[in-house]
C-alpha cells in the first residue's frame, strides 16, 4: 500500500486546489444540478495499528464532472491533511471545495442584514432604513422606511410599549404600528435574496456535524478517477489459538479483528492490514486562522516645492541598464507559465497507476477447517497482511478474518517466578515463530489435548524469534526456595597518595528444590532477578538472560527432587583518606591477612607519626590552657583591686602579682608560637609521608 501510494503521489496529474469559499459550492450550472452526479464507490481500505485507515474510492466520470462526498466534521482535518486525487484518463482536478468552518457569526456579518443578535421585526426594519417595502396593514401600503420609534400606549389600566414604523409614501409620511402589519415584502430583490441566504446559513449552522466536499474534474470523454484519504479508525486487532499435541508440532491459528465504524457499507472491498506504529497526528487545518495586525497611522509631512534637475551622462547609462533588466524580468516571469503549460501537457498524457499484484491463496488445511485469507509482505519498516478475498461488511459491524493457520515450533515448559506464585510454577510454552509472518501482539487461547488449557498473551513476534508464554498454574510441580547469606570478606587493601582503598566481597546463595509429582519429565525454568551490582558465580551462566531476569533450566524427573543453587558475589570498594583514619582502623588493616608486609610497615609508621603529632598538639593545648588560667586569675585580681584603696598593702601586692603574670604570659606566648610551628611541621611531615605511600 505504501509503495503504491508513493507511485500515486509521484504520478499525480494535477495540483489539488482546496477552496474554502462557499461560493464555489453554489457556482455550478443550474442545468447541471438536475443531472445525476457520478459516484465513487469505496474500493480499497488499508487499516493501520496507529488509529487511522486509508480509504480509496474509484469510479468513472465523463467530461467536466463534480462529485460530492459527505464527511463528518471531525474528519475534515484528516481529509485536508491527506487527500490525494488522480484523474487516470488525461483530465485534471480543478478544485476541491468545502464549507468553511468560520464561526457562523462571522459569516452572518457578511450579509447586508445582520442576524447574529436574533433581531426583532423592529430591529430588522431599522437595519434597512431607506429601502422600499410593501406591507399589508388594514390597507395595502408601500413606501420607504424612515425609522422605527417606540411609544407608550395605555391599554386599560396598564401602559404598554409599541413599535411605530415611519414610512414615506407617495401621500407623505405615515406612522403604522407594527402590531397592525400582517405582511412585509422587500421591494429590492437583491436585499430579499440576501435575507433568504442569511437564513439558509443560519439553518445550516444548526446541523454542522456533516460537511459536503465537492471534487471537480475537468476533461473529455469517459475516464477513471481515484480519490484516497486518511481517516480516524479503530486499530485492527489480532487474537490467536494455539493447539498443543504431544505427538505433533503446535498449531497456531491467528485471526484479525476489523471494525467498520464508518457510515457506509463495505461491498467487495480490497482490505489490507498493516502492523507497526507509523507516526500519526491531527492538526486543525479546517478552522480559519486570522492574525491580529497592528494599526499604523500614516505620518503627515509638509509638502516640499518640487525641483527640476539636469540629467548627467552616467544617468543615461543606468537607464539603458534598467531597460535590459526589465527584459530579463519578463523572460523570468514567462518561465513559470511555461512550467504550468508543461504540467498540463503531462496531465493530459495520463499515467496509469501500478497496482499491487495479488498473491495466490494458501492451500486449504482440512485438519482445522480454516484457511488463511491473507498474504503477508514487508512494506518498509512495517508489515502488511493483504486479504486475498474482497471483504463485504455492513456499517457499524465487525468481522474476524483468518490471517495465519500453520504449525509452529514449540516446547512445553514450567516457568517459576517467585513474584508470580511462591509455590507453583506456571505452565507455559517456549514458542518459536517458524512461519514467514510477523505476528502482532494479542491474546492466545491455548488448547491442550483437545481441551481448553488457559489464556496467554504475546508481544510482537518477528519470524524466527522465540517467546515464552504462560497460560495456567502447574499444580503438579512445587518449588521451595531458600536463602543463605555469606560472611563479609576483605579481599584487598592498598594506599595510593594517602588514600586507603579497601575492597570487600559480599556473597549470597539461593537454593531451589523442585518436586515433580506428574508422570512425565518436565523442564522447569527458574526465573531469578538480575541486579547490576551482583555477579553470577554459580552456575557460570544462565540458560537465557533477559534485561531483568536470569532463567535457569532444570530437568525435573517424576518423584525425584531436583536442586538448583544460585550463588552471587558483589565487591564493594571504599576509599578514605589515611589522615582521617583513627588508630584502631589502621591497626585493623595491619592485622588483616590480605595486607602486604610492606604496606603493614608503612601503616605502622603512620601510627607512630600520628602519635608524635598528637603529642605536639597536646603540648600546644597545654600552653594555651595555662594562658587561659592566667587570664581568668587576672580578671579576679582586677575585680578585687577595684574595691581596695590604691595605697593599701594588698593593692600593691596585687600589682606585683599582676606584673609577674604578664611576664609569664609573654613567655607562654613565645612557647605557644614555637609549639604551633612544631605542630605544623609535624603535620606537613605526616602529609608528605602519606602522599608518598603507593603500595598494595
Amino acid at each position: 500500500m505504501l509503495l503504491s501510494a508513493t507511485r500515486w503521489l509521484r504520478g499525480a496529474l494535477a495540483v489539488i486546489v482546496l477552496a474554502t469559499s462557499t461560493g464555489l459550492l453554489s457556482a455550478q450550472d443550474p442545468a447541471a444540478e438536475g443531472e445525476a452526479k457520478p459516484a465513487l464507490p469505496l474500493g480499497r481500505v488499508v487499516m493501520f495499528s496507529s488509529g487511522v485507515a486509508f480509504y480509496e474510492r474509484r469510479g468513472d466520470v465523463e467530461g467536466d464532472a463534480t462529485i460530492d462526498l459527505r464527511f463528518n466534521t471531525r474528519d475534515i482535518n484528516d481529509l485536508l491533511k491527506s487527500m490525494v486525487l488522480e484523474d487516470l484518463g488525461g483530465g485534471q482536478i480543478s478544485t476541491v471545495s468545502y464549507g468553511s468552518k468560520d464561526p457562523i457569526t462571522r459569516t452572518l456579518r457578511t450579509f447586508s442584514i445582520d442576524l447574529t443578535t436574533s433581531p426583532t421585526l423592529g430591529d430588522l426594519l431599522a437595519q434597512i432604513r431607506g429601502e422600499r417595502i410593501e406591507l399589508d396593514s388594514p390597507t395595502p401600503t408601500s413606501g420607504v422606511i424612515v425609522g422605527i420609534e417606540k411609544r407608550d400606549q395605555k391599554v386599560g389600566d396598564q401602559v404598554v410599549q409599541t413599535s411605530i414604523l415611519t414610512l414615506l409614501t407617495d401621500e407623505g409620511l405615515r406612522n403604522i404600528s407594527l402590531d397592525n402589519i400582517g405582511r412585509i415584502k422587500l421591494s429590492n430583490p437583491k436585499l430579499d435574496a440576501e435575507l433568504r441566504q442569511a437564513l439558509l446559513v443560519l439553518a445550516m449552522g444548526k446541523s454542522a456535524d456533516k460537511k459536503s466536499v465537492s471534487l471537480s474534474f475537468t476533461g473529455k470523454g469517459k475516464r477513471p478517477v481515484r480519490v484516497g484519504y486518511i481517516q480516524e479508525s479503530p486499530i485492527w486487532k489480532t487474537s490467536y489459538r494455539l493447539v498443543l499435541d504431544d505427538e505433533k508440532q503446535p498449531l497456531l491459528q491467528g485471526w484479525a479483528i476489523v471494525e467498520n465504524t464508518t457510515e457506509e457499507d463495505w461491498n467487495n472491498v480490497n482490505l489490507t492490514l498493516i502492523s507497526g506504529r507509523p507516526i500519526s497526528f491531527t492538526m486543525d487545518l479546517y478552522q480559519p486562522l486570522y492574525i491580529d495586525r497592528p494599526e499604523v497611522k500614516p505620518e503627515l509631512y509638509a509638502s516640499l516645492t518640487p525641483r527640476t534637475y539636469d540629467q548627467s551622462m552616467a544617468e543615461a547609462d543606468r537607464e539603458f541598464e534598467a531597460l535590459a533588466h526589465d527584459e530579463k524580468s519578463r523572460d523570468a516571469a514567462a518561465k513559470p507559465a511555461m512550467a504550468n503549460r508543461r504540467m498540463a501537457e503531462a496531465a493530459s498524457n495520463g499515467v496509469e497507476l501500478q497496482m499491487m499484484k495479488r498473491a495466490e491463496d494458501k492451500a486449504f488445511n482440512p485438519a482445522s477447517g480454516v484457511q488463511s485469507v491473507a498474504t503477508a509482505s514487508d512494506v518498509g519498516e512495517l508489515f502488511q497482511y493483504r486479504i486475498a478475498t474482497p471483504v463485504s461488511l455492513e456499517r457499524q459491524k465487525s468481522a474476524m478474518l483468518p490471517i495465519v493457520n500453520d504449525s509452529v515450533k514449540g516446547e512445553k515448559v514450567s516457568i517459576y517466578s517467585e513474584s508470580s506464585h511462591a509455590k507453583h510454577p506456571l505452565s507455559g510454552v517456549r514458542l518459536k515463530n517458524s512461519t514467514d509472518l510477523h505476528l502482532m501482539q494479542g491474546p492466545i487461547t491455548v488448547f491442550d489435548g483437545g481441551a481448553y488449557a488457559g489464556d496467554a498473551q504475546i508481544q510482537d513476534l518477528q519470524p524466527g524469534t522465540e517467546r515464552l508464554i504462560s497460560y495456567a498454574l502447574d499444580l503438579d510441580t512445587e518449588v521451595a526456595p531458600s536463602i543463605e547469606g555469606l560472611p563479609e570478606e576483605l579481599v584487598s587493601v592498598k594506599v595510593v597518595r594517602g588514600v586507603l582503598e579497601s575492597s570487600r566481597k559480599y556473597g549470597r546463595k539461593k537454593n531451589y528444590v523442585i518436586k515433580n509429582s506428574s508422570k512425565k519429565t518436565k523442564q522447569v525454568l527458574i526465573e531469578y532477578p538480575v541486579e547490576a551490582s551482583w555477579n553470577l558465580i554459580e552456575p557460570k551462566e544462565a540458560t537465557e538472560k533477559t534485561r531483568d531476569l536470569y532463567r535457569f533450566a532444570v530437568a525435573a524427573e517424576p518423584g525425584v527432587a531436583a536442586n538448583l543453587l544460585v550463588r552471587e558475589e558483589r565487591v564493594d570498594t571504599q576509599r578514605v583518606a589515611l589522615a582521617n583514619c583513627d588508630d584502631n582502623m589502621i591497626r585493623f588493616y595491619i592485622q588483616a591477612a590480605v595486607v602486604s608486609p610492606a604496606l603493614k610497615e608503612k601503616l605502622g609508621e603512620v601510627i607512630k607519626r600520628k602519635e608524635g603529632l598528637a603529642l605536639l598538639v597536646a603540648k600546644r593545648g597545654e600552653l594555651e590552657r595555662q594562658v587561659t588560667v592566667i587570664f581568668e586569675e587576672q580578671t579576679r585580681i582586677r575585680q578585687n583591686m577595684e574595691q581596695l584603696p590604691k595605697d593599701s598593702d594588698l593593692f600593691r601586692r596585687y600589682v606585683t602579682k599582676f606584673n609577674e603574670q604578664e611576664d609569664k604570659v609573654e613567655q607562654l606566648r613565645e612557647q605557644i608560637k614555637k609549639a604551633i610551628d612544631d605542630e605544623n611541621n609535624g603535620r606537613n611531615d605526616l602529609n608528605n609521608f602519606l602522599s608518598n605511600i603507593d603500595l598494595s
